[in-house]
């Protein structure tokens, strides 16, 4: 099974899995000193496996499902304790033309640095993804509009004036960006998410390289 099929795998079918197989080894006729040496395997293999089943096999950042799962309860905390949110959603400015360009390994390429420097440029405590294609999305925790303007121009700065290089040529790579913090308006996360995706393609639509926020 590759990384993509892990991603797949849902939490309960994960623990199911291990369960069911602990259940049969502890039942099985073996030493007790094996049977507990096969046992921290399986939580080992468990471990690797949801990690894998969460994380984008390329970027080495989560994956969609993961923020499907996390945006909401991040949402609901938001709700629940009054503190601010923010999703951010980036999008790598004329990434077919790179493609066609330079070839789909300078792609995957470019997939990486950007995706290291999202990652590198935000807090442990908040949430980076690689939603699909060239996308990403980042959830910003305890982060109002104000406070998650200044990191997002930040990573929009960095990745302007970076040289990527790919086989001796560089490749020039700029971002568009939509976020909104707006979780008054907002109903859940799919809406807030939509808010932020609104102003992504204000972004684009305006000349790209630039940073859009979304009010209702």
């Amino acid at each position: 099974m590759d990384n993509e099929n892990f991603s797949d795998l849902t939490d309960d079918m994960l623990d199911d899995i291990q369960k069911s197989i602990q259940t049969i080894i502890e039942h099985f006729d073996v030493p007790e000193d094996n049977k507990n040496d096969v046992i921290r395997k399986i939580n080992f293999m468990y471990t690797k496996t949801r990690e894998m089943s969460i994380t984008d096999s390329l970027t080495k950042l989560y994956n969609r499902r993961y923020f499907e799962n996390i945006s909401e309860r991040e949402f609901m905390r938001s709700v629940r304790y009054k503190s601010p949110l923010t999703f951010a959603i980036i999008d790598i400015d004329f990434f077919k033309k790179i493609n066609d360009t330079f070839g789909h390994q300078c792609g995957d390429m470019i997939l990486r640095e950007v995706a290291y420097t999202i990652n590198e440029s935000f807090r442990k405590t908040d949430y980076v993804f690689r939603y699909g294609g060239e996308e990403f999305v980042v959830i910003l925790t305890d982060t109002d509009e104000n406070s998650a303007l200044c990191p997002i121009e930040r990573l929009r700065e960095k990745i302007e004036k970076s040289e990527f290089m790919f086989d001796g040529k560089k490749v020039n790579v700029t971002i568009s960006v939509g976020f909104s913090s707006d979780t008054i308006n907002a109903s859940d996360a799919f809406e807030l998410f939509g808010f932020a995706d609104k102003a992504l393609y204000l972004a684009k639509e305006n000349g790209r390289n630039q940073v859009r926020i979304y009010r209702k």
